[in-house]
């Protein structure tokens, strides 16, 4: 029997990036439904206006914005915006990531280049232009996305090779394990949330077909739960952590992984 947990954000606002589809958009929703105000945030235009849709059909508050969050003045300009619409989020979710596949005697340095950008890079940005106004109300929660291939992913390293995608989603790990101690002062908690295998729209069906195929090493196989996650159960943790109910939580990895 499903139970709808409550993690009471009314009054919070909360910032999502990469909130067009998959466990950014499940975030909203999640949120949503508890309460907060939405600022999604995501650079493909088509992606973000199905979630903007279901926040509206929701009657949730909300406000969307087109942004490459991998781009300094992209979001500089993102954050000034936000805060002159009267959104300025106290909740920060870092959830853009992903990266490009290969083994390492294959990779080119531009694919290891674009997957540090893309997970690490997003991060650092959004995370230092939340952070002014989260300090002066001493007041913020910040939640980044790893992944349970930070300790490297059987099938992952198997089938394609991973090592650029494992590398940039440990850096989160170490990102949050020192900002949490530099932020215990501000009023300010910073965790992760490491997902093992999850049934997106992008990752779901290439997860399926390896158990599908008989793989030996399938993530179906290999979860001790033996299922994939839904992008659901990774929001209800991500609102966990952004909610009073986690306030004395900072600088840890909660994995949403099925016991991987």
């Amino acid at each position: 029997m499903e139970q709808n947990l409550s993690f009471g954000l009314s009054g919070h606002t909360a910032l999502i990036t990469g909130a067009g589809l998959g466990i950014g958009k499940a975030c909203a929703l999640h949120m949503a439904s508890q309460g907060a105000r939405l600022v999604i945030v995501d650079k493909d235009r088509q992606r973000l206006a199905e979630t903007e849709a279901l926040l509206t059909e929701a009657k949730a508050q909300r406000l969307s914005v087109i942004c490459d969050v991998t781009d300094q003045d992209a979001v500089t300009a993102l954050f000034t915006e936000v805060q002159d619409a009267g959104f300025t989020p106290d909740i920060l979710l870092n959830n853009v990531g992903g990266g490009r596949s290969g083994r390492i005697w294959d990779m080119d340095v531009e694919d290891w280049d674009y997957t540090m950008r893309l997970s690490l890079r997003s991060m650092f940005l959004c995370t230092k232009a939340a952070l002014p106004a989260m300090m002066e109300r001493k007041y913020g929660r910040i939640i980044c996305l790893s992944s349970g291939a930070r300790n490297g992913t059987v099938w992952n390293a198997f089938h394609t090779g991973a090592c650029a995608y494992s590398t940039a989603k440990a850096g989160v790990i170490g990102f949050v394990r020192d900002m949490a101690i530099e932020l215990a002062d501000h009023g300010i908690t910073i965790n992760a949330v490491a997902p093992g295998p999850i049934d997106t729209e992008l990752a779901g069906p290439y997860l399926r077909k390896m158990h599908k195929d008989g793989l030996e090493y399938s993530p179906i196989r290999m979860v001790p739960m033996h299922r994939l996650g839904t992008p659901k159960e990774v929001a209800s943790a991500v609102t966990f952590l952004a909610s009073q109910e986690a306030s004395y939580i900072t600088g840890s990895t909660l994995d949403v992984a099925g016991g991987r």
